[in-house]
């Protein structure tokens, strides 16, 4: 890329690079140069360089570590897998098969507008299960999930470290009996906020989905909740739509 007085853009950065490691420049198992370096070449910022970087990551290009650089792995983008739920039994299926990594357990006083997710009176005690969702097969993680259960199954903390690939919901259901009659969603678009997106490895302020559910049991009643963050680039959310005779 030849320089001019204007600062490039992290994605010109970005398509040069992926232009390098397709030509050769850069082949498959090594290392490309280190951020300083690259803020020399390019006469831009370490956020900038960064911001492409992460565009290389995400197209499955290179990996990242801690003092050990940015390793090309792929001389072509790789179509990662994005999971797609559109039923009760593709929920399921997602659970089997991405692992849940706990960040922490602990009973959280909740109010404002989760009191209301949750169908509770404002500084009402629920535990709180706060998790990474891990793809199987890449280990990559494609989202961060806070899980609420009623406090009268507070005891199933036990078993959620002890069986990662299986849902909260289903742990209630086999443990207490208390089976899932409906599951209500709502998906909105959100910014990634720093400390998920820190967690996720992906850029803060970067486009991802808010899923909230709710679990129901036969009475109506909600037993759970959940608040679960994707970044846009790891997941989708599908539906089928018929018409009515």
């Amino acid at each position: 890329m030849e320089k001019n007085t204007s600062k490039p853009h992290f994605a010109d950065i970005a398509r040069d690079l992926t232009e390098g490691i397709a030509a050769g420049r850069f082949p498959v198992g090594s290392v490309l140069p280190g951020e300083l370096e690259l803020c020399g070449t390019y006469g831009t910022s370490r956020h900038t360089i960064r911001a492409a970087l992460h565009e290389l990551q995400q197209l499955g290009l290179v990996s990242r570590k801690k003092n050990a650089g940015t390793r090309v792995e792929s001389a072509a983008p790789k179509n990662d897998f994005r999971p797609s739920l559109g039923s009760l039994e593709d929920l399921i299926q997602f659970g089997s098969t991405n692992r849940r990594v706990v960040q922490s357990i602990d009973v959280s006083v909740v109010g404002g507008e989760l009191a209301k997710t949750l169908g509770c009176v404002s500084g009402a005690q629920w535990l709180k299960i706060s998790s990474l969702r891990v793809d199987g097969e890449t280990q990559r993680p494609i989202g961060w999930t806070d899980v609420y259960v009623n406090p009268e199954f507070a005891d199933i903390a036990e078993v959620v470290r002890a069986e990662p690939d299986t849902l909260v919901s289903t742990l209630i259901e086999r443990r207490y009996g208390r089976r899932v009659a409906e599951i209500r969603q709502v998906v909105k678009a959100v910014s990634l906020a720093e400390p998920e997106a820190r967690a996720l490895q992906a850029q803060a302020g970067m486009a991802g989905l808010e899923i909230v559910r709710q679990y129901f049991d036969a009475s109506g009643k909600i037993f759970e909740a959940s608040v679960t963050v994707h970044p846009s680039d790891r997941f989708a959310v599908a539906m089928r739509l018929q018409r009515s005779e």
